[in-house]
């Protein structure tokens, strides 16, 4: 499991370090990958608080390069030095996913081992309001009749022009083989990743299959803006998380 955690947020800056329930929020998404029954855990960030945060806390971290386009980026420098084998499974939780249900790390990571057209795995649930097919800031992700990803976008897709339809948000959480990690860094970045800001969208655009697993049970929202950790806090203190 490795962790990417940056610390130039453009909506809000640091928040990995933002604190929740008296821990820093990426700490609390380490404490959930390790229930997951990860062998290891590692966050890979390229600041030096948020390194001294997860040590303390007990985990491990490794110093990346500022300069990466996207998580998955960050990831392969991870992966390279941490010397994983090409078939190794390494699963991509974001750090501002504090909520994130170990079950559902795990069911990332297995749906990759089972799928060996794959070169990543990712996770959905079913979309039932307006406002999120809506909101440009809800990802939807189309499926196949194998439940491989056909297309990932920011619109509502499919546009419901003469039926009703099944959506799908997209959660940011991600599998993939540490070899196809390796290649990722190194393959170009297409316009349609650069208009959606998806990098998901670099694997298909050159052809890879990504794997989708669908959990019938919503998926908690990660933190993107300070509006959104007020909310995680709310849920933490209800007990509905």
């Amino acid at each position: 499991m490795i962790i990417p955690a940056r610390w130039g947020s453009t909506r809000f800056p640091g928040k990995a370090l933002a604190d929740i329930g008296g821990k820093p929020m990426v700490v609390r998404v380490c404490e959930r990958a390790r229930a997951s029954g990860a062998r290891t855990v590692t966050v890979a960030t390229d600041d030096a608080r948020i390194r001294a945060a997860v040590e303390a806390a007990g985990f491990r971290a490794l110093m990346t390069r500022r300069s990466h386009a996207s998580g998955t980026d960050r990831i392969a420098e991870a992966a390279a030095r941490l010397r994983l084998k090409a078939s190794d499974i390494v699963v991509n939780v974001q750090g501002d996913e504090p909520l994130i249900a170990p079950r559902l790390i795990a069911q990332v990571a297995a749906i990759l081992g089972k799928r060996r057209a794959a070169a990543m795995s990712t996770a959905c649930h079913p979309i039932h309001d307006r406002a999120s097919l809506a909101s440009p800031n809800v990802v939807k992700v189309v499926l196949d009749a194998q439940g491989y990803a056909l297309y990932f976008s920011r619109a509502r897709i499919p546009f419901p022009r003469e039926a009703k339809g099944v959506w799908y948000r997209h959660a940011g959480i991600y599998g993939y083989r540490a070899g196809f990690l390796r290649r990722f860094s190194t393959l170009e970045m297409p316009l349609i990743e650069k208009a959606e800001a998806l990098e998901q969208l670099r694997a298909l655009w050159h052809g890879h299959r990504i794997a989708v697993a669908v959990s019938r049970a919503a998926i908690p929202p990660g933190v993107d803006t300070p509006r959104d950790l007020e909310a995680v806090r709310r849920m933490l203190r209800r007990g509905r998380a």
